[in-house]
């Protein structure tokens, strides 16, 4: 596989963020709106805080994860992806649009899913009907199936296919396959009729989408310089009155194709172009931003109206909490690691390491990438908001591979701290809206170590520097000790953060103690690379100390929890969980490995009563459990909870037990009062994963506090 495919694959899902953050804010509009409202609308319409969680972001990165976590390999069945689906959605709530079932066709087919029966059926013309198998959930969820196979259209079809089929069906999977194999050929065709040549070469040419695309293409060939022309043509011919459900696919893929035609070849174009045909604008121009983000690289995008705004950041709204913090980089590198493991071939260094050892780094090797890094400046613990300050990828100076971060801050005094930093939890404040309903886990934890390179140029005035963590209940900062930089080097610096308890850590970073005067200004700069955390928590969720977050609307989480589904609350301190037919929520990093975790709790009501381990999403964790009959017992979530080992053991309700759980490699043991019980997991174990809480059949939990701690 070519190298030059990895920044590539960057440009791409960068691109497609891009195109969803335009689109997002005109969802749904008609073209007639956007033209009265904004007139000839050529940027984002919303200067976002930051941008909410976006079903089109969701799907493509968490539908992936098939491909590793599946029971098939790269061998991709259908049901692999719909697993997927399972794993990462929350029940009836996030990550896509729940409108009920036979409107929704995502929500059809999920509950499909959960009902057993399983994919392809549950997404079939056979059990859904025509109208709600061929909405346009079929390509918007598609890009990384053709960013995972660059230069192999053939693959990509074959992956989009069985992807598509969990949820769509018709003209709905053709649009998949067109999509993909449109990103694929990209990688290696700059010729945006050839591009759309080869998707159509996948799909039937009688097919009602293959009739459409055509028809586009020949009324621009007739008609090329106007493409509000071709809309109106669209419109009056294939509009969504022609078309039964919500959001049907072929109006939409007219449009995409009219943007890319008109668009000819150039990025801003295409998308602008996209964007003032309305419908549905954030799906349209995220699947156009993809093709046009691979054909044109990262050089034809313009940084400062596409990029700077979002500034690498992506929000998710997945079951799993930390994987829901996310920057662009690190999904570019996910689906390249992915890319070369399916073509068969090893990754080239620097990426195999950071792929392989540290994938959610702060690394800046994609050219303009930051990693949603940013600067502030205190003084005396006071935030000083008057200064000018910026981050910039650069290649003048690396600690690792060939780019660093540039980091700047004018008009600073000495006795000024200039702190570059990385958040690792976010709250309702940080954002503009509350989009497909976001909650996180921390990234960080107490326990883990942190780490950073720095560099002082030459020409900067000098500094201390040190390593931070932030927690966001007390405002306390826990610091490293500060270190005399020597100008022009690099140093590598390190900072075990202090086991604790209570604590949310919702920030990490580098300071640097400006030394000097405070009577002269000068301007900073310090260079940042690998800016990561890793090893083992330490640390006590205490849950007093947890808050109600309120977003716009019904949108409530509880700090640090990520919800699946059920009733959860804070009351008298604790942490209330309950159901009608289950409930479970989750919190802590998704690749923890092997550790103790002990659980305080109490059964208020009900007969099951669990505690969960190595938690890999809604359908993969272990537990522990107080089940009928006075039976304790150690269960097994594989798309279904089944006991793996149970004893005796007399629970009564209103008692509030501590059970320890202990994880090592495929063993599970778990205490509680003088039972113990023990198992080894031949069959598929899991190996990492997060905690947990759960309760079944009309049960209800309070828990005090859970404790984990590494091994």
């Amino acid at each position: 596989m070519k190298q030059e495919y990895i920044e590539q694959i960057y440009a791409g899902w960068l691109a497609k963020i891009i195109g969803i953050r335009l689109g997002a804010p005109i969802e749904g509009w008609t073209y007639e709106k956007i033209k009265d409202t904004y007139g000839d609308l050529r940027d984002y319409p919303v200067d976002y805080r930051e941008f909410a969680a976006d079903d089109d972001s969701n799907g493509p990165l968490f539908f992936l994860r098939a491909l590793e976590e599946g029971r098939h390999g790269f061998d991709l069945e259908a049901q692999d992806v719909a697993e997927a689906l399972l794993n990462y959605a929350p029940y009836e709530h996030g990550f896509f649009w729940w409108g009920g079932y036979g409107i929704s066709t995502e929500h059809t087919a999920y509950l499909n899913l959960r009902s057993g029966i399983p994919a392809p059926r549950s997404g079939s013309i056979r059990q859904n009907g025509y109208a709600t198998a061929e909405q346009i959930g079929g390509q918007i969820f598609i890009d990384t199936w053709g960013l995972v196979t660059p230069g192999n259209p053939d693959l990509a079809a074959k992956y989009a296919e069985k992807a598509a089929s969990v949820t769509h069906d018709g003209n709905g999977i053709y649009g998949g396959i067109f999509v993909a194999v449109c990103i694929s050929y990209a990688f290696e065709e700059k010729d945006i009729r050839k591009i759309i040549e080869k998707g159509l070469s996948y799909i039937p040419q009688d097919c009602e989408y293959t009739r459409v695309v055509r028809a586009v293409m020949t009324f621009y060939d007739e008609n090329p310089e106007n493409w509000r022309a071709c809309f109106q043509y669209i419109e009056e011919n294939f509009g969504y009155d022609k078309y039964p459900g919500n959001c049907h696919i072929i109006p939409n893929i007219a449009v995409m194709i009219l943007g890319l035609l008109y668009g000819e070849g150039d990025f801003s174009d295409t998308l602008n172009i996209t964007n003032m045909c309305g419908w549905d604008t954030d799906c349209n121009v995220g699947n156009v931003a993809t093709i046009m983000g691979v054909r044109n690289g990262l050089s034809g995008i313009d940084y400062e109206k596409w990029r700077k705004p979002i500034n690498d950041f992506l929000a998710c709204s997945s079951v799993v909490g930390s994987m829901n913090i996310m920057d662009i980089p690190y999904g570019a590198t996910y689906i390249a690691k992915l890319a070369y493991a399916v073509a068969g071939e090893e990754m080239p260094e620097p990426w195999k390491t950071i792929a392989g050892e540290r994938i959610d780094s702060c690394h800046f090797e994609y050219p303009g990438s930051t990693h949603a890094v940013r600067v502030r400046i205190e003084n005396a613990g006071k935030v000083c908001r008057e200064h000018e300050t910026a981050v910039l990828n650069t290649e003048e100076s690396a600690a690792t591979g060939s780019r660093s971060l540039k980091v700047l801050a004018k008009a600073v005094t000495g006795g000024d701290a200039v702190c570059a930093y990385r958040k690792t939890y976010y709250r309702p404040e940080d954002f503009y809206d509350s989009r497909y309903d976001p909650c996180f886990s921390p990234l960080i934890y107490p326990g883990q170590m942190l780490h950073a390179s720095v560099c002082i140029p030459e020409y900067s005035e000098g500094a201390e520097i040190s390593l931070y963590v932030h927690d966001a209940h007390s405002g306390k900062v826990y610091e490293s000790e500060t270190v005399s930089v020597r100008k022009g080097q690099w140093n590598t610096l390190s900072f075990r953060i202090p086991a604790m308890g209570g604590v949310l850590l919702d920030e990490m970073g580098v300071c640097s103690h400006l030394k000097g005067t405070n009577t002269e200004f000068f301007d900073y700069t310090v260079f940042l690379d690998d800016l990561y955390a890793d090893g083992s928590p330490d640390y006590t969720l205490d849950f007093s100390r947890e808050t109600e977050e309120k977003w716009p609307g019904l949108h409530r989480e509880i700090s640090q929890m990520t919800r699946l589904k059920g009733l959860m609350y804070l009351a008298d301190s604790q942490l209330h969980l309950s159901c009608a037919d289950f409930a479970e929520a989750y919190t802590g990093r998704h690749d923890w490995g092997d550790y103790t975790a002990e659980f305080s709790f109490t059964p208020l009501t009900g007969e099951h009563h669990m505690v969960n381990v190595r938690v890999q999403g809604a359908i993969r964790s272990y537990a522990f459990g107080l089940l009928p009959g006075g039976k304790a017992a150690l269960l097994k979530n594989d798309n279904g909870y089944r006991v793996l080992e149970e004893k005796a053991f007399d629970w009564r309700i209103g008692k509030e037990y501590s059970v320890k759980l202990t994880v090592q490699g495929n063993s599970l043991k778990a205490e509680i009062d003088d039972c113990v019980l023990e198992i080894c997991d031949e069959n598929r174990p899991y190996l990492h994963g997060s905690v947990g809480v759960s309760v079944r059949n009309g049960s209800h939990d309070q828990y005090r506090s859970i404790a984990v701690a590494g091994i």
